[in-house]
């Protein structure tokens, strides 16, 4: 394994192009461990629906980033004291999906801190009832990547103020508060953390051997890794996108997380579906409102329109027929 050295970049926007660069780009032969941290900023999940998951007055006031990630999952904020880790290498088949596998060096690393930190549902890390670190993973032409943050001594109240929290998670999963929720590594440990101490047990731990081997970006990396922040991260489309207005909505939390279908339907026929959510899936869900867009607004069309996908390959655990009701 080699670690990737992002010269203390703080902009979110280059950060996670430097991911995708090196997940595209450097040699599958290979794996790398990638740190970083951001400037204040909101990163969304591939299929969230931007503009309902944030607070756009408080975000604009403070000066608070929106960038889309490539991975599912949920809305994260994340600041100077957030610290974010990225295992990069072969999906292999047994990998993706298998949070512990890439959690676990991280697990170890606080336990020998005395810090109690277990992973805890599809993909977080809690100490106690509270979370420290949320996960998520991408796969792309036999590569992949597993990143997470690590909440150090992140603004709290800015979490709070800047993220608007979807009432049906909060019920299913029985919580009375994301302040309640969330806590910082710092407040487990007698004596506080600053990132870069943190950044610096986690490479002496990982790279048990104590030399860590260290692949620095090259003029002709920082070139591609510019044309991709440029053209995906800093690209209002990608970050927001258009959101139209639908004729109906659906919304349910299955196992794989939130399913937020909105179809438009015309004498009968859909004329237009977009889907959402911060479920965990490989495939694009583009191919799923396509099947959809065209179809009888009718049940036995849908089932048939569908028929030939697999629902866990977009969505993870959860039913074709399950997704079928969902839209009927």
């Amino acid at each position: 394994m080699k670690f990737i050295d992002n010269e203390q970049v703080n902009d979110p926007t280059v950060n996670l192009a430097i991911e995708e660069y090196a997940l595209r780009n450097l040699p599958i032969d290979d794996s790398y461990l990638l740190f970083y941290v951001n400037e204040p900023c909101i990163i969304i999940g591939k299929n969230q629906n931007t503009l309902e998951e944030i607070n756009k007055k408080y975000i604009d006031e403070h000066n608070i980033h929106i960038v889309r990630r490539l991975s599912g999952g949920g809305a994260v904020y994340q600041d100077l004291g957030n610290l974010s880790f990225s295992f990069l290498t072969k999906d292999d088949g047994d990998s993706f999906s298998n949070y512990q596998k890439f959690t676990q060096p991280v697990i170890d690393a606080l336990q020998e801190l005395g810090i109690d930190a277990k992973l805890s549902g599809r993909n977080d890390i809690h100490v106690g009832e509270r979370k420290i670190s949320g996960n998520a993973q991408y796969t792309t032409k036999g590569k992949m990547f597993s990143h997470g943050t690590l909440m150090l001594d992140v603004n709290v109240e800015n979490i709070v103020d800047s993220l608007n929290v979807n009432e049906e998670k909060m019920r299913s999963k029985g919580i009375k508060s994301v302040r309640s929720r969330v806590a910082n590594i710092n407040e487990f440990l007698d004596d506080k953390l600053t990132v870069d101490q943190l950044k610096k047990i986690l490479l002496d731990y990982i790279f048990e051997s104590g030399d860590v081997e260290t692949y620095r970006l090259t003029e002709e990396d920082w070139k591609g890794i510019e044309e991709i922040s440029q053209r995906r991260y800093k690209n209002w489309d990608w970050n927001y996108g258009k959101s139209p207005k639908f004729d109906l909505q659906r919304s349910q939390r299955f196992d794989a997380g939130t399913i937020d279908i909105r179809i438009n339907v015309s004498k009968g026929q859909i004329t237009d579906c977009k889907i959402y959510g911060d479920f965990f899936g490989i495939g694009d869900v583009t191919d799923v409102q396509e099947k959809l867009t065209g179809v009888k607004y009718e049940k036995n069309a849908i089932q048939k329109a569908l028929s030939d996908l697999d629902m866990t390959y977009y969505f993870g655990k959860i039913s074709r027929e399950g997704f079928v009701e969902l839209i009927y």
